[in-house]
Parts: structure tokens; C-alpha cells; sequence
């Protein structure tokens, strides 16, 4: 059974990373966390990619834990669901994990920067309502890495308010009718290196 859905899965080694680090892997992960479980025939009909293809990274993310069979069917109408939704990346130190760890972030941030892209090309399309309430924002402020750790802490908390929504990713029968997908991405980090220590700019 899949973990708790609100419970990240904290990934640390190097080869379990490696395993995730591919583009169809990446492909199969988000699909299978935006239409929930699926055959290899019905996730390569989404992606572009053979059911065979499909069927052999999906072994490869089982064998890695990232996926699981969801019961029924058999070869490859078998349906494969994800074992857990979020992920934490946590190389401890390793620079093989980190190696690993900043590959696999970047294909996933390749492809969802070029879903926004997409967006932002074709948001004339949309409804007016939904136009206006897509968020486009950016902020520049002066904290220290404490201050940081807060602010991230308080989003979070933020967007935890709304995971008594999770269930309509895995039901589609508790999905308003005017409900889509909504992807929502949150970036902070620095963009200048800290004052030496003792500087009382650092403060």
C-alpha cells in the first residue's frame, strides 16, 4: 500500500537516485502522481513511449521502491501506482548523492518550468477566471538563513491546509466539475553569498 500521503519519502543514496535520474522515469513518476494508477499501455499512450519501454523503467522504479503494483490485471495491463506522492532529496553529504540528487532535480524542474512555459504561451485560451487567478509573483527580500528557514516553514505550512484535497488526485469522482490540475511551484534561495562571519552586515 502506498505510504501515508502527506509523509515525504526521504531519499539519501546515490544509486536509488541514479535509478529516479531518467527521463522516462521522470515522465512515468509524474503521470502516474497526476492520473494515479495506470497500465504501461496507458501511461506510453500519455508520454509518447512503446508499453514495453513503459513497462521496463517501471520495473526498474519498482525495484527502487518509487513504484508499486496497484492489483489486477496482468503483463502489462497490469496498474502500476506511485508508492508515495512527495519526495525529499537528502544527500548527507555524499557527493555521488549530491551528484545524483542536483541531476534529478533538474529534470524535474526542466520539465515543469516548460509546463509553465506552455502556460504562460497559451494562457489566452483560457477562461478569463482562471487567468486571473494563476499566480505570477516575485519578491526580493533581506533575511538571514534563519529567517529563510522561517519563511519556508510558514509557506509550507500554508500549502498544508489544503492537503484535505489530496483525495482528489487518487478519486475522481470527489473532483468539482470545473476542478483541473493545478501545479504549483515554490522557489527561495539566495542569489548572493553571505558576509564573512562577524561582518555586522551578517547579523
Amino acid at each position: 500500500m502506498p505510504n501515508d500521503e502527506h509523509e515525504l519519502r526521504k531519499v539519501t543514496d546515490a544509486r536509488t537516485l541514479r535509478a529516479l535520474a531518467h527521463p522516462v522515469r521522470i515522465a512515468l513518476f509524474e503521470e502516474l502522481a497526476l492520473g494515479g494508477a495506470m497500465t504501461a499501455t496507458e501511461i506510453g499512450e500519455r508520454i509518447g513511449e512503446t508499453a514495453t519501454t513503459c513497462s521496463f523503467h517501471l520495473r526498474q522504479l519498482a525495484k527502487y521502491g518509487f513504484v508499486e503494483e496497484a492489483g489486477g490485471g496482468a503483463g502489462r495491463s497490469r496498474p502500476w501506482r506511485l508508492t508515495s506522492i512527495g519526495m525529499s532529496f537528502a544527500p548527507g553529504g555524499d557527493p555521488e548523492a549530491q551528484i545524483a540528487s542536483d541531476a534529478v532535480v533538474r529534470m524535474f524542474r526542466e520539465r515543469q518550468f516548460a509546463r509553465y512555459d506552455e502556460w504562460r504561451a497559451t494562457k489566452g485560451s483560457y477562461p478569463r477566471q482562471w487567468q486571473e487567478a494563476a499566480i505570477n509573483s516575485q519578491f526580493l527580500l533581506y533575511l538571514t538563513a534563519p529567517e529563510l528557514e522561517q519563511l519556508s516553514s510558514e509557506v509550507h505550512e500554508l500549502l498544508a491546509r489544503w492537503t484535505h484535497l489530496e483525495d482528489r488526485r487518487e478519486d475522481p469522482s470527489k473532483r468539482p466539475p470545473a476542478s483541473v490540475p493545478v501545479e504549483t511551484l515554490l522557489l527561495a534561495h539566495p542569489i548572493a553569498l553571505p558576509k564573512p562571519d562577524g561582518d555586522p552586515g551578517d547579523a
